[in-house]
């Protein structure tokens, strides 16, 4: 009797739930055999998979906005690949998707995991994962919706050489804000200034952050788009010139949610500045997904919005590629390439 050769996929597990940031040990890479596709279903072969800050989140007990990997499954992640095999009638063999397909070789999903077909073919896909995807389009809808920039307001962005951070502070600028970045390092703070175009910013690493923010905003902080919370933020909210608007998008410098932080309380700026802090997810807002990637590729043809991405080749990177963005390692939006 003949033997069948029955493909195998390559995936990232998550094998214990981590204290803190998730480190390499926090995962397994193991293989398994491709199932069946069951009517209705796709196959996709990975291409390039997204690492992101928001994934500590994912993996954690408690205290996030969806429910946690659980331990044994493949880690969640959006990722570009194109379908192989389809037995649904809406998409079809060849076409390159954007989805939640997962650190693996190969996702075997349902249309509920496409997001959208990767449709700007004179961009490099990967850039679906970036500038062109969840952080760009986190960027535009965070600042316009909840921002609400005007022509001279002064935008103070934190990890504003992120992927997320530096698109907020070019999107300001278009908009006609005067634009200040708080990074870590004079690497990332030159960079802000010289290839993302911020009017100013500071090295949190290196400077009083306190003085410096007084000196770069003489006249308060307008727009806050917190990225860190924790102590760049304690510094910041001091800050803000009446009737500012914070965009609470990420809390990168929280480590933990058990115990939960504590730290100074912000109630009183917010009242006597009569300010606005609101809270931002993405995810709760897919409807505008498609118009905004397209206002962003526009704007990337244009040169007017400027991005850098990092890749890592190999499936073998996945496992310690998280702990390495919150070691600050990250030249620009981190990239998995199949």
């Amino acid at each position: 009797m003949g033997t069948q050769n029955v493909e195998m996929n390559r995936r990232v597990t998550l094998v214990s739930r981590p204290a803190g940031i998730a480190q390499a040990a926090n995962f397994a890479i193991d293989r398994i055999a491709v199932p069946p596709l069951g009517e209705g279903e796709l196959r996709i072969a990975n291409r390039f998979l997204s690492v992101d800050p928001a994934m500590r989140g994912w993996i954690a007990d408690a205290g996030n906005y969806s429910d946690p990997v659980p331990i044994g499954g493949v880690m969640r992640s959006l990722a570009v690949g194109e379908i192989t095999e389809s037995r649904h009638p809406d998409w079809r063999e060849g076409q390159i998707v954007l989805g939640w397909f997962g650190w693996q070789e190969i996702a075997t999903v349902g249309p509920d995991a496409i997001v959208c077909e990767v449709s700007q073919p004179d961009l490099s896909p990967s850039l679906a994962l970036g500038v062109l995807g969840i952080n760009g389009v986190t960027a535009l809808l965070a600042l316009t919706m909840v921002g609400e920039p005007k022509a001279g307001d002064t935008l103070v962005v934190s990890t504003a050489g992120g992927s997320v951070g530096s698109a907020v502070g070019q999107i300001g600028s278009m908009l006609g804000c005067r634009t200040v970045g708080i990074a870590g390092g004079p690497t990332k703070v030159h960079r802000c200034v010289e290839y993302f175009g911020f009017d100013a910013a500071i090295d949190y690493k290196a400077e009083g952050l306190d003085e410096a923010l007084v000196k770069a905003c003489p006249d308060g902080v307008d727009i806050y788009f917190d990225n860190t919370s924790g102590a760049v933020s304690d510094a910041v909210l001091p800050q803000l010139a009446m009737h500012a608007r914070v965009v609470n998008c990420g809390t990168a410098a929280i480590d933990r949610w058990d115990p939960w932080p504590s730290g100074p309380r912000v109630e009183r700026h917010l009242l006597v500045k009569r300010a606005r802090m609101q809270g931002f997810v993405v995810f709760d807002h897919f409807d505008r997904w498609e118009e905004s990637v397209a206002t962003l590729a526009q704007w990337v043809r244009e040169g007017k919005l400027r991005y850098s991405e990092e890749m890592l080749d190999g499936l073998e990177m996945c496992p310690d590629a998280l702990a390495g963005l919150y070691r600050g390692e990250n030249a620009g939006k981190r990239v998995i390439r199949l």
